[in-house]
């Protein structure tokens, strides 16, 4: 296993004493990496409020500002579902998806997810987006954690072009950070969703 998939960075920032901390509560009454795995992913996707379906003018980036704001877009929220799951061990990679945003064709925007390694499972991807629309506690982009097997918020229209990036990515991209620090209000993200 690369390394690389357990690293810190600026972004993942896993030594952090409250992502430190979090991921040790998550993990302390679980028998196994798949259980924390899961508590990793259930906390990112319910706790943490997509910034896009509740409105929130602010925009984080670093997994430590995700915590600390309890907000991200699905890039941010991914930044710190990682840094959790790396925090207890578990291997953990960047994956995207390239999907229309209005759902008719361009403009596209990356939308950002996760890739996780267990042993029993090999990798397999997470998209810890979100899973409120104010109403009933569910929408679609409602995801579980199914051990082994790719779980995605959005499934694919081939008619426009959208697509899956198989790439497991030890870092998240380039464009995506720089946007998440460049354009710091939701509004202002909006207008700059990153692509390929």
């Amino acid at each position: 296993m690369n390394s690389a998939f357990l690293a810190t960075s600026d972004i993942v920032n896993f030594k952090d004493q409250n992502i430190a901390t979090l991921a040790e509560q998550l993990a302390s009454d679980k028998n196994n990496k798949t259980e924390i795995a899961k508590a990793c992913f259930n906390y990112v996707r319910d706790e943490i409020m997509h910034t896009g379906d509740f409105n929130m003018l602010l925009t984080t980036c670093g997994a430590s500002d995700v915590l600390a704001h309890k907000t991200g877009w699905c890039y941010a929220k991914s930044h710190l579902l990682c840094a959790l799951l790396r925090a207890n061990n578990i291997p953990c990679g960047f994956s995207y998806q390239r999907l229309s945003v209005n759902d008719d064709g361009a403009p596209y925007s990356l939308h950002g997810l996760n890739a996780l390694y267990l042993d029993e499972y090999g990798w397999f991807k997470v998209d810890a987006r979100g899973n409120r629309d104010g109403k009933d506690g569910k929408s679609k982009m409602f995801t579980e954690f199914i051990a082994g097997q790719d779980s995605y918020a959005f499934a694919l229209n081939p008619e426009f072009d959208e697509y899956n990036m198989d790439e497991v990515l030890e870092k998240p991209l380039t464009n995506v950070v720089d946007a998440l620090m460049t354009y710091t209000t939701s509004d202002e993200m909006r207008q700059n969703f990153p692509d390929v």
